[in-house]
C-alpha cells in the first residue's frame, strides 16, 4: 500500500469512527484505538504535505484563527416560523392550508431545538461553507469553527445531490453544559448562563481549537436546492440519515391535527428527558408540492408553524417601572425586578408593553409579579399575586409627558402606545433613528457603532443621519477610545455606504411601519426616491402588501420638510436613491395591474422565478383565485379546486407557455 493509500485508509476508517460515535452514538472502538489511529494518520500527513486534505479528521481539533467573519449572502433564504401556542391556532393554520392546495394534506412533526441556526453547503458530497443564520438573507462565515464539531460530517456517503443547502441547530447537550459550568466554576470563573447562548457564542470564537473543545452538536432538520429529487420533507430527513448527517429519530408524520396534538402533548410532557434543550415542535407540510404551492409570506413560510410549549414561569417583586424612548419617539414601560432565575437566565427587566396592559393587570410598584419568557424570549409580566400586595399602594399611573425631553405624549386613535411627537429634538429619537440607519440591514457602515452614535450626538457633531456625511477626521480623533486607525476606518466606512442600493437606503431612512421587505416592495414599485415622495395614499395602497397604515406613514414622512431636507442633502451626497439601472432593465410595465395565480409544477421556469417574473413586470402573483384574478397560470399536478374554482369565476386558464409569450 503507497503513502497515499494509507492515508485515505486512515481517513476514511476515522470518518467512520466518528460516524458512529458522534452520529449514531454507538461507538465500535475504545478512546484510546481512536487517539492512536488519529495519531498515526497525524504523522502520515505531517511526511507527506503533498497529500493535504482540507476535510481531513485530523483538522477537527482546529487552530484556525478567524479574525473576521465574513458576510455571506444565503443562496436560499432562511425564513423564521410564525407561531401558535394553542390547538386553536393549529386548527387554523390547517384550515388556511386547506383553502390553498387540493386533497389530503400530511404534516410532519419535529422537536424544536434551541441552539443557534446553521445553514450547510455542500457540494460533490464536501463541506464548503458553514453560515450562520444572519437575518436570514444573510449571515456570517464560520466554516473553520464548524469544522470542529464532529457529528458535521466533512464528506458524505452514498448518493447525495452535486450541490445543496442542509439546515439546523448547533446545539450544546445539557451534560456537556453543566460539565462546561463545573470547570469553570472549579476555576473561579463566572458559570455560563444558558446552553442556546454558549452554543451561539462558541460559533464566533476566534480560535478554532477553543470550539473543538466545546462538545456541541449539530442535528439537521431542513434540505434546501434544485433538482433535488425528494418528494416530501419526511423522505429529505430519512435521506440526510443515509448521508451522514445527525437526523433526530422522532420525527413523526401525522394526517390531522388531533394526531398532531397527540405528538406536542407527548412531548410536552417528556422533553426534559431529552439530552438538549427544546421549546416547541414544528409542524410542515410533508409534500414538497404542495409547500411550493402554498410558498411564503413576507417573513416565514405559509407550510410551517411553530407550536410553543407552554413557557416557565417565575415569581418576584416589582422594584420600578421605568419608561423608554424609540427611534419612532414609542413610550414602552419597563418592570424594574429583583433578579429571578427564569428559563436558564436571570431575568432584572421586563416589558409592560403599554399602558392598556398596565391598566389591564392593575401592576403597580411594589407588587410580587409571575413573570414569563414570551415564546422564549422576551420577558414580560402577565399577573399579580394581589394577596401579597401592600394595602396602601396605589395605581400606577402612566406618563404624560416624555421622560427625556419633557415632551406632551400622544397616543393616535387605534394605537396602542404613547408617542413623543419631538421627532428632530428628543435625543433618544435622534439616536435611535441614526442608528437604524447605520444598522447591518440598512446602511452597514464599518467602523461605525452604536455608541459611536450616541457619542456623536452628545458631543454636538451630528444631529441626524445626513450630518455623517459631513463628518471630517479631525472632528472625531479627540472622541474618548477614537485612535487614528479607528477614525480612518470610520471615515471610509462613510464614504463606501453611499454605494448602498436603493431599497436598503429605503430602509435605512426610518419611514414608520417600512421595513426591510417593504422598503424591497416600494422601491421595486416606484424605482426612485422621487416618484415615492410624490405617490398618494391611493396609489400607495394599489402596490401589493401595502396597507393604508403604512401608505399613510410614508405620506405623512415625505411631506414634512425637515425629511425633505434631509433627502435633498443625501442626494448632494451622492447616496443611491433610486434603483440600479441593471435591476431596471430587468423590469418593464407589460402586466401592470394584473394578477395571477401560479399552480402546479412547471418544466421551464420554477414556480418561484414565475412569481418573479410576474412581479418584475409590474404584476401581482396571488396565492388564491377570486374575481379579481385575471390569470391562472396552471403547471402540471395542479389541484383540482383551483381549476375549478377558475372556470366558475370565468378566469383565463394559460399555460407556462402562454404566460412566457406575453412577456
Amino acid at each position: 500500500m503507497t503513502a497515499q493509500e494509507k492515508i485515505e485508509a486512515l481517513r476514511q476508517e476515522l470518518r467512520q469512527y466518528n460516524y458512529e460515535y458522534y452520529v449514531l452514538d454507538k461507538p465500535q472502538v475504545d478512546d484510546y484505538t481512536f487517539d492512536q489511529k488519529l495519531k498515526e494518520l497525524q504523522e502520515m500527513e505531517a511526511k507527506h504535505p503533498e497529500f493535504y486534505d482540507a476535510n481531513s479528521p485530523t483538522l477537527r481539533v482546529g487552530g484556525e484563527v478567524t479574525k473576521n467573519f465574513a458576510t455571506v449572502k444565503h443562496e436560499h433564504r432562511m425564513y423564521s416560523l410564525d407561531n401558535s401556542y394553542s390547538q386553536e391556532d393549529l386548527e387554523d393554520w390547517e384550515k388556511r392550508i386547506k383553502k390553498l392546495v387540493d386533497g389530503a394534506v400530511e404534516y410532519v412533526c419535529e422537536l424544536k431545538y434551541d441552539g443557534a441556526s446553521i445553514s450547510l453547503t455542500y457540494e460533490e458530497g464536501v463541506l464548503v461553507r458553514a453560515v450562520t443564520r444572519g437575518d436570514g438573507v444573510q449571515g456570517d462565515d464560520v466554516t473553520n469553527n464548524v469544522k470542529t464539531i464532529r457529528s458535521v460530517p466533512l464528506k458524505l456517503k452514498g448518493d447525495f445531490p452535486a450541490k445543496f443547502d442542509i439546515r439546523g441547530e448547533i446545539v450544546l447537550p445539557l451534560a456537556g453544559f453543566a460539565a462546561m459550568n463545573a470547570e469553570r466554576v472549579e476555576a473561579g470563573d463566572e458559570p455560563y448562563s444558558n446552553p442556546r447562548n454558549t452554543a451561539s457564542g462558541s460559533l464566533k470564537l476566534q480560535d478554532s481549537a477553543e470550539v473543538a473543545k466545546r462538545p456541541l452538536e449539530c442535528l439537521l432538520y431542513s434540505i434546501v436546492g434544485e433538482n433535488l429529487d425528494i418528494a416530501s420533507q419526511f423522505e429529505s430527513l430519512e435521506k440526510a440519515r443515509s448521508w451522514g448527517f445527525k437526523v433526530p429519530e422522532v420525527a413523526k408524520k401525522t394526517a390531522s391535527t388531533a394526531e398532531t396534538f397527540e405528538f406536542l402533548n407527548y412531548w410536552d410532557e417528556h422533553r426534559h428527558d431529552l439530552p438538549y434543550e427544546t421549546d416547541g415542535v414544528v409542524i410542515k407540510v410533508n409534500s414538497f408540492r404542495q409547500q411550493e404551492e402554498l410558498g411564503f409570506t413576507a417573513k416565514a413560510p405559509r407550510w410551517a408553524m411553530a407550536y410553543k410549549f407552554k413557557t416557565e414561569q417565575a415569581e418576584t417583586v416589582l422594584e420600578k417601572i421605568t419608561y423608554q424612548v424609540g427611534r419612532t419617539g414609542a413610550i414602552t414601560p419597563v418592570a424594574n425586578l429583583v433578579p429571578v432565575q427564569l428559563a436558564g437566565t436571570i431575568v432584572k427587566r421586563a416589558s409592560l408593553h403599554n399602558a392598556d396592559q398596565i391598566e389591564k393587570l392593575d401592576v403597580r410598584e411594589g407588587d410580587h409579579v409571575y413573570v414569563e419568557k414570551g415564546g422564549e424570549i422576551i420577558p414580560k409580566i402577565v399577573g399579580v399575586d394581589f394577596e401579597q400586595r401592600d394595602p396602601d399602594s396605589t395605581a400606577t399611573e402612566y406618563i404624560s409627558e416624555c421622560p427625556e425631553c419633557g415632551t406632551t405624549l400622544v397616543r393616535q386613535e387605534g394605537e396602542a402606545q404613547h408617542y413623543c411627537p419631538n421627532d428632530m429634538g428628543c435625543p433618544p429619537q435622534i439616536i435611535g433613528r441614526i442608528q437604524h440607519f447605520i444598522s447591518r440591514k440598512a446602511m452597514d457602515i464599518e467602523g461605525l457603532g452604536g455608541e459611536t452614535v450616541a457619542l456623536l450626538v452628545n458631543e454636538g457633531l451630528i444631529k441626524n443621519y445626513a450630518d455623517l456625511y459631513t463628518l471630517k477626521k479631525e472632528q472625531i480623533l479627540p472622541l474618548e477610545r477614537m485612535a487614528e486607525k479607528s477614525a480612518d476606518n470610520l471615515i471610509k466606512g462613510i464614504e463606501a455606504s453611499k454605494q448602498i442600493p436603493f431599497e436598503r437606503v429605503l430602509f435605512g431612512l426610518g419611514i414608520r411601519y417600512v421595513g426591510e421587505t417593504v422598503a424591497r416592495k416600494l422601491a421595486k414599485q416606484f424605482k426612485t426616491i422621487d416618484a415615492l415622495a410624490e405617490a398618494s395614499e391611493e396609489t400607495l395602497v394599489a402596490v401589493d402588501e401595502i396597507g393604508a397604515r403604512i401608505a399613510q406613514s410614508v405620506v405623512s414622512f415625505f411631506s414634512e420638510e425637515a425629511n425633505q431636507d434631509l433627502i435633498k442633502r443625501l442626494k448632494d451626497y451622492g447616496l443611491q436613491l433610486e434603483l440600479d439601472a441593471s435591476v431596471l432593465e430587468n423590469q418593464t410595465d407589460k402586466l401592470q395591474g394584473q394578477t395571477f395565480v401560479i399552480s402546479g409544477v412547471f418544466s421551464k421556469v420554477s414556480r418561484t422565478e414565475l412569481k418573479k417574473l410576474i412581479e418584475d413586470n409590474g404584476g401581482k402573483a396571488s396565492g388564491s383565485i377570486s374575481s379579481k384574478t385575471n390569470y391562472l397560470v396552471a403547471g402540471e399536478n395542479m389541484g383540482p379546486s383551483k381549476l375549478q374554482k377558475a372556470e366558475k369565476l370565468g378566469v383565463p386558464i394559460i399555460s407556462e407557455d402562454d404566460f412566457l409569450a406575453m412577456l
